[in-house]
């Protein structure tokens, strides 16, 4: 079997190749031209493809990438913190990833597998099933509920096996130093205050690696359709970062209700796991 994935020096991207060369899978890596060596051992089972900007390549050139290619495993998306909810960059990432599909149905490819997140939901709502409606209230979520939507009918027209993966609140090696966790162990290993909100916010947190792990399975798996990639156990802002800052010793430093919760704050995000 071999698989494609786009996004490979990303977060999850990163994560998902290792676990794929781990279970000896062939893959085939889409990468930004200047990124090469972020693969530093050459392994024979890695393919590596090199672009200016993979949003701006045409049907065409994806058709030819997916040559010989079993499965997509389509992860890269701008997702820059404290930008990514309201960028028109998320529109540039709809029309690209319509023409990886475009090109992936011209390859043949069997099998591919989307990435979306828990914000395409009603999070008015808890928890969050596969069931619950969808309600995207950023540009981010509205382009990947329309991304899902035209991918759904059009790998239905043409046989190919389709699953969308809604990944919840992910932390873990390689995460931003300006996302929670990561800003966290940063000013706690420094001996430095962390400004935080109250606390009080409930998430579905779950380590990056154990969410590449359950993608790996899903896309080798014959599972089709939504699936909520989460660990189903609500834990609040206070309790995580409580957690971690004893592990440093250093409570003391977390400064709670310093910090304004951001705009677009649902106070509960918590999903139902089904893979």
């Amino acid at each position: 079997m071999k698989i494609l994935v786009t996004g490979a020096t990303g977060f999850v991207g990163r994560h998902v190749i290792r676990n794929l060369l781990e279970k000896q899978i062939e893959v085939r890596a889409i990468v930004r031209k200047g990124k090469e060596s972020f693969f530093k051992n050459k392994n024979l089972k890695l393919e590596l493809i090199s672009t200016d900007d993979l949003f701006k390549e045409s049907a065409d050139w994806f058709s030819k990438q997916c040559k010989g290619i079993d499965a997509v495993i389509h992860i890269a998306w701008y997702a820059e913190p404290e930008k990514y909810l309201k960028s028109f960059k998320n529109v540039d990432c709809l029309v690209g990833s319509l023409k990886l599909a475009q090109g992936a149905i011209k390859a043949k490819v069997k099998r591919f597998i989307g990435i979306g997140t828990c914000f395409e939901y009603d999070l008015s709502g808890v928890p969050l099933s596969i069931n619950t409606p969808l309600n995207p209230l950023s540009l981010y979520a509205s382009t990947k509920v329309a991304l899902y939507n035209e991918l759904s009918q059009q790998f239905l027209e043409n046989s190919v096996e389709f699953c969308w993966c809604r990944l919840f609140c992910l932390f873990g090696e390689g995460e931003d130093e300006r996302k929670l966790v990561a800003h966290l162990h940063k000013q706690l290993a420094r001996g430095e205050i962390v400004n935080l909100t109250n606390g009080n916010k409930i998430l579905d947190f779950l380590d990056v690696n154990e969410a590449s792990r359950l993608i790996v399975k899903i896309a080798l798996s014959d599972r089709q359709g939504p699936i909520n990639i989460c660990s189903g156990k609500p834990t609040t802002i206070k309790q995580l970062a409580e957690q971690i800052a004893s592990d440093y010793g250093r409570n003391d430093l977390l400064k709670f209700g310093t910090r304004p919760d951001e705009t677009f704050d649902p106070q509960c995000i918590l999903g139902v796991p089904n893979y």
